[in-house]
């Protein structure tokens, strides 16, 4: 069945959250600081090996760095262009909205929790290559150990964070379910090389929400998505990075 693997995601961190929200009441403030940093750390050596993945390479016997030029010129314009687009307001804005619906009004952690979970989840190309397989093949697999991997996460956050974190599942589903349904537009036009660029520069906005989750919010995060768009037009051009 095609759109299963988003479905399965987005009930995985459905899941994820009940479980996080009731084992958070067993722990103290301190101990759910303590898991949120552990949580932070853990996004960044996830994202680090992303990262190197991307950019290191083996030439004979010497490892080999590169795609420096790649990384710097996609931050800096995707991260203007998302400046100028207010895309972490929008975030935001809709989490008030959803905080105010749910009848969370009375917790201050909620937005917090919401955008970044919901950023932590939905970027990398695990769910870009995972929807399209389940848009052309209806093999699901790959969102399938998303899954369990996110309802972790997401658990981890919600426990310390908050339950706003759950509410991630919402634009995971709409996210996944819109790359699967026109997948068989977007799959002729990501090249493995789109692929890779993608998930080099996505592991990158991976560790920066970590280190929003080790040191509090340090960095918008969402205002670098278009960093990520810049990262697949980056494939098609002439020269090489």
């Amino acid at each position: 069945m095609i759109g299963m693997g988003t479905i399965i995601n987005s009930a995985a961190i459905v899941l994820g959250g009940l479980a996080g929200y009731f084992a958070g009441k067993l722990f103290h403030q301190e101990q759910q600081d303590a898991l949120t940093k552990a949580c932070g750390v853990s996004v960044l050596f996830i994202a680090i090996a992303g990262a190197m993945q991307g950019m290191l390479t083996i030439d004979g016997h010497a490892l080999v760095s590169g795609k420096s030029m790649l990384v710097v010129l996609c931050l800096a314009i995707g991260t203007m262009v998302g400046e100028l687009l207010g895309i972490e307001s929008g975030f935001e804005r809709f989490g008030e909205w959803l905080k105010k619906k749910t009848g969370n009004s009375g917790d201050p952690q909620f937005v917090n929790a919401f955008v970044t979970a919901s950023l932590t989840v939905c970027i990398g190309a695990m769910a870009i290559v995972g929807a399209i397989q389940d848009g052309i093949l209806g093999d699901y697999s790959t969102l399938a150990v998303k899954a369990v991997l996110d309802l972790i996460i997401v658990a981890v956050m919600t426990s310390s964070l908050g339950k706003g974190s759950a509410f991630s599942a919402i634009p995971v589903f709409l996210f996944e379910g819109a790359v699967t349904l026109l997948a068989r537009l977007v799959s002729p036009v990501m090249t493995e090389l789109a692929i890779a660029y993608l998930s080099l520069i996505g592991s990158v906005l991976i560790f920066c929400v970590g280190i929003n989750l080790v040191w509090g919010k340090k960095t918008r995060v969402a205002n670098m998505l278009p960093a990520v768009l810049l990262a697949v037009i980056s494939a098609y051009l002439p020269w090489g990075f």
